[in-house]
């Protein structure tokens, strides 16, 4: 009995990080978290300033993959050969976030949830969100140009603006060592990416992308997704995921949490 014990709990602990979006309770808020009903009637807050307010707890806006938010047959068409011969071969196990690693601008994953925040003289926002390692961005919105020859990062370089009502992210200076999206799409570090986001009204957000990246697509392309806001008292749970975490199991642990009334309490 004392071993099939140690053993569900073992399990328990290996499956917590893939099911932290289906926990029983969330932090002040429910499962997900959920989404408001859409209220396409209730117009989008605006600031003092007249610019319209992005804050909030939301999900989606770049989980799916590429390949699928495309018409049918355009993304073998604007893929070079040689990554369109790496997309056939990779396989989910293969996948970076699953092994801690950071996911890169576009990629907002399942239920996990984000927010954009602002500095009190708006020279910066951020994203942030549940991801691997408390993973967050950074746009510089003060006016400043991209590097002239920026060293690749997971998040690159953003500059942002507003365009009306939207808000415009350009990014540049990637590294190659994430996966575009969750299906695997290849890049270079000669991507380029534009970002428009755009609080249509008091729950949703329309996130446009446009790809550029002449060496693996054929062509720039664009990319529509949707976030939703979260229902009142969503908040960003702790996500820990750090790169080559071998606690528990695979560091030959049997209850890495030494969880008092188990056989191996310590």
């Amino acid at each position: 009995m004392t071993g099939v014990l140690v053993v569900a709990i073992a399990m328990a602990w290996l499956s917590a990080p893939l099911l932290s979006q289906g926990l029983g309770r969330r932090l002040g808020g429910a499962n997900g978290p959920t989404p408001l009903e859409s209220t396409p009637e209730k117009l989008a807050p605006r600031l003092a300033n007249g610019t319209v307010d992005l804050e909030g707890v939301w999900t989606g806006g770049g989980h799916a993959g590429i390949e699928d938010l495309l018409e049918p047959g355009e993304f073998d068409s604007i893929m070079l050969p040689w990554a369109k011969e790496l997309f056939a071969e990779r396989t989910p196990g293969e996948d970076p976030y699953n092994y801690c690693m950071p996911g890169g601008p576009y990629r907002l994953s399942g239920g996990f949830a984000w927010r954009f925040l602002t500095t009190n003289n708006a020279s910066h926002i951020f994203q942030v969100q549940e991801g691997n390692a408390h993973t967050y961005r950074q746009i510089f919105m003060d006016g400043r140009s991209h590097p002239e020859d920026p060293s690749p990062t997971w998040y690159g370089h953003s500059t942002g603006l507003w365009d009306g009502d939207t808000l415009v992210i350009d990014t540049m200076g990637l590294n190659t060592r994430f996966w575009l999206d969750r299906g695997g799409t290849p890049h270079t570090e000669q991507l380029h990416m534009v970002e428009r986001w755009t609080r249509t009204d008091y729950t949703t957000m329309i996130r446009e992308v446009t790809f550029e990246d002449p060496g693996a697509f054929t062509r720039p392309f664009t990319v529509s997704t949707t976030a939703m806001l979260g229902v009142p008292g969503s908040e960003i749970m702790e996500y820990i995921c750090i790169e080559n975490n071998q606690y528990g199991l695979p560091g030959g642990l049997d209850n890495p949490a030494r969880i008092p009334g188990t056989a191996t309490e310590n």
